[in-house]
Formats: structure tokens, C-alpha cells, sequence
């Protein structure tokens, strides 16, 4: 399999950041990268990575600048895209076919693909503005999966909650039971 991951400027960098950590240690999964600028300095402002870390893990990274790239044509083939965060500039850029940088064209080839594209949204309030683009793309096919925590799970920790989000976006692609993922069995436990 393998999977685009995009990284926009939005907060929330840590999920696009524990999504290729996740997936290192899938088998048979590829992963190909894009940061946008402001991806990076997101990172920087968030995190304690560095962005040479998260290229790191993953097994191709590209400039956003790079619209000749590999992932930019719809004759690489590529089982989907993952915008883990996605900013509301990218989401109105994809909404509207802007494909003005590598994340932005990647994603429009991805839809013009029949592909799976997920968009991990992050913003708050919506305005609607944010919320007719996502109608827009969702009806285009694309999956708009905003990072809600779930509390069933009993999460002890930002990092649980973090996970947690992961294996759900992960779900999205057939990929389960990965390490300390908890499901949700229902109110009734019995045989």
C-alpha cells in the first residue's frame, strides 16, 4: 500500500507527525511526504522534532514547491492521501481545484483518481465558509475527519488521545489492530 501524507501549516502537527511513526512500523505500507513551509514551522512552534526528523519517517519526502514530483501525476500509483493536519486554506485550495503547491495538487489528483482522500480538518469554530468546502469535498468523495477525542477508551494521556486518533484515521485505509489500539465492544459484554 502506499499513502500520501500531506502536513499543513494548522495546528496539530503532532497527528501527521505519529501517523508516519504509526505506519513505519506497518508492513507493506509506503509512505511519500509533504510539508508545506508553514508545516514546518508548525512543527517547530509544537513540537520537539525537527523537520529533517519527520522526513525521516517517512520513506519518500518532497518539496511542496515540487509540482513535477512523482505523487503529482495520476499515473503513480498511490492507494490514497492523508492531510494530517489539513488548514482551512488547504481545504478551500482542494475544494476549488487551486493545486498551487504539491500537497494541493496531490490531493486534486488523488480525487481526480477515484482515490481515498482524508482530510484531518482543524479548526474551531467552523465558519461557513469551512463548513461549504468541507460539504463540497465530502460529496466529491473525500472523507472530512476532524481529531474529536473519545473518552470510552478512558485515555490517561495527551498521547492515548493522540493514538487513539490515529487508529481511527488509520481505520479509514483497512489498517487495525495496531499496538494498544482500543475498540469500542459495546455496552453489554457478554459471550
Amino acid at each position: 500500500m502506499k499513502i500520501i501524507v500531506g502536513i499543513s501549516g494548522a495546528t496539530g502537527a503532532i497527528f501527521g507527525i505519529r501517523l508516519l511513526e504509526v505506519l513505519k512500523d506497518v508492513e507493506n505500507v509506503e509512505t511519500h511526504l509533504v510539508m508545506s513551509p508553514w508545516a514546518i514551522t508548525t512543527i517547530k512552534e509544537e513540537t520537539d522534532y525537527s523537520a529533517s526528523e519527520v522526513r525521516e519517517l517517512a520513506d519518500y519526502h518532497y518539496s511542496d514547491k515540487d509540482l513535477g514530483a512523482a505523487i503529482s501525476s495520476g499515473s503513480f500509483n498511490v492507494d490514497g492521501m492523508i492531510i494530517a493536519p489539513c488548514s482551512m486554506k488547504s481545504l478551500a485550495s482542494i475544494s476549488v481545484g487551486l493545486a498551487d503547491n504539491l500537497i494541493t495538487r496531490s490531493a486534486d489528483v488523488i480525487l481526480k483518481e477515484n482515490k481515498k482522500l482524508v482530510l484531518m480538518t482543524r479548526e474551531t469554530p467552523l465558519n461557513q465558509i469551512h463548513l461549504e468546502n468541507m460539504l463540497k469535498l465530502s460529496k466529491m468523495g473525500a472523507t472530512i475527519f476532524p481529531p474529536m477525542p473519545a473518552f470510552y477508551n478512558h485515555p490517561k494521556n495527551l498521547n492515548e488521545m493522540i493514538d487513539h486518533i490515529v487508529y481511527r484515521l488509520l481505520s479509514q485505509f483497512n489498517i487495525h489492530r495496531l499496538p494498544d489500539e482500543k475498540v469500542w465492544t459495546g455496552l453489554n459484554k457478554s459471550k
